[in-house]
């Protein structure tokens, strides 16, 4: 008897053991997690936003929108939704898919008048017995400039509550907010490569003159060595006028740096001298495409156009901890540094050389506007000079940024 009581009482200690850990685990798990209603709905309703917003910042097209056409409607709380271009139905996700055609025909008048409008029985009446659709809310969305670009189209089951027209309104409102986001980041993309395609058509000209004069030079005298100059030449060019991607590593810009150097060195002999210091752990930076280059090409001219005698060029990239830091410094004539009031746009045309065509000049305010517009205004270029001091032209660049690749 007395071993079957311990045998329960020791039972008994583990069941209340087990409990009490239990209820441990259990009042633990409160405090720690979302602790109320009005925060876990808060947190739902920032995720499927967050769910949405990423298809609609790459623009309203029939893929995108049926990516975010669910979400979207988890957010407005509809039966069904549908989201529709200026013309077409571009992606519908619950109820009302045989209404299409007059989901369509009101989103068209919607973008037509810029106004919404709710949709009742009427409007949506069809002959299927077991229809439960009774009406629509119908809101434009508008993009960049205030453009009406589509339409959010919430489908009810019923007659449209208020609260169904609110949110739909207001989810219209956000994902319109969405769009024109898209737009302008297409608008940056078209105008950065709007500028390469000025900076290479601003490269090209002089250089592909000066570069063919010096290999010429070589056909009769140096048969290999003008074939050198063209390999050189050739793979120069094919890089500068690549077609793809907005960026680069250093090594890849240094590489081609390099080329020009070579040819460079053709036509001015030893008068030209060029000193390099790159730290090797730097060589996978990504860096804007054509961003250094143009540098060297001025610090060339501009050191050896009205400078006698031989003239310096030195490249640097060194590590410095997050950051890149790139100068190119020439030895040549330099500029008034009351120049740079101007700004930097006008830095290019500022040798003091009278004869100098500006336009042939390689616009450093390109360069400076792409850095500031990828990295940010703390990221533009920074330039010391003097008159007979020569010039020196300084970038920083961060080692890791988001959304810049290689050959993105």
């Amino acid at each position: 008897m007395g071993g079957n009581l311990s045998a329960v009482f020791g039972v008994v200690s583990l069941v209340t053991a087990l409990a009490a850990a239990l209820f441990a685990v259990v009042r633990l798990r409160g405090r720690r997690g979302i602790a109320t209603a009005t925060q876990r709905a808060t947190y739902e309703v920032l995720h499927t936003a967050g769910l949405a917003a990423e298809p609609l910042r790459a623009g309203l097209g029939a893929a995108n929108a049926a990516k975010a056409v669910r979400h979207l409607r988890a957010l407005v709380g509809a039966a069904g939704l549908a989201l529709t271009d200026r013309d077409t139905l571009l992606a519908l996700d619950g109820r009302g898919g045989h209404h299409d055609d007059q989901l369509v025909a009101a989103a068209r008048r919607a973008v037509a008048t810029g106004r919404s409008t709710v949709l009742g029985d009427s409007e949506l009446h069809c002959d299927r017995v077991d229809c439960p659709v009774r009406g629509a809310v119908v809101a434009p969305l508008t993009g960049a400039d205030g453009r009406t670009v589509g339409a959010l189209v919430a489908v009810a089951d019923g007659q449209p509550e208020p609260g169904l027209v609110q949110a739909t309104l207001e989810t219209a409102h956000w994902a319109g907010n969405q769009l024109a986001l898209a737009e302008l980041d297409s608008s940056r993309e078209r105008l950065a490569r709007a500028e390469v395609r000025a900076l290479r058509a601003q490269i090209s000209p002089h250089f592909i003159y000066n570069a063919l004069t010096a290999i010429g030079s070589f056909v009769r005298t140096d048969p290999d060595r003008a074939r050198e100059l063209i390999l050189e030449f050739a793979e120069f060019t094919r890089y500068s006028f690549r077609a793809h991607g907005e960026f680069t590593t250093l090594a890849e810009e240094l590489r081609s740096i390099d080329r020009y150097l070579t040819i460079e060195r053709a036509r001015f002999g030893d008068r030209l001298q060029v000193r390099l210091q790159i730290a090797p752990e730097v060589l996978p930076v990504t860096l804007p495409f054509l961003c250094l280059q143009p540098l060297v090409e001025n610090a060339v001219r501009h050191g050896l156009s009205r400078k006698p005698g031989t003239g310096m060029v030195c490249i640097e990239a060194r590590d410095a901890g997050t950051e890149c830091h790139i100068t190119v410094e020439d030895d040549g004539v330099g500029m008034d540094p009351t120049a740079l009031t101007a700004g930097i746009a006008e830095l290019a045309g500022a040798t003091g050389d009278p004869g100098d065509n500006p336009g042939q000049h390689v616009g450093l305010s390109n360069v400076d506007e792409r850095l500031r517009s990828v990295f940010g205004d703390g990221f533009g270029l920074v330039v010391e000079t003097g008159l007979g001091s020569g010039t020196k032209v300084s970038m920083r660049v961060p080692k890791f940024h988001p959304g810049v690749r290689a050959g993105s």
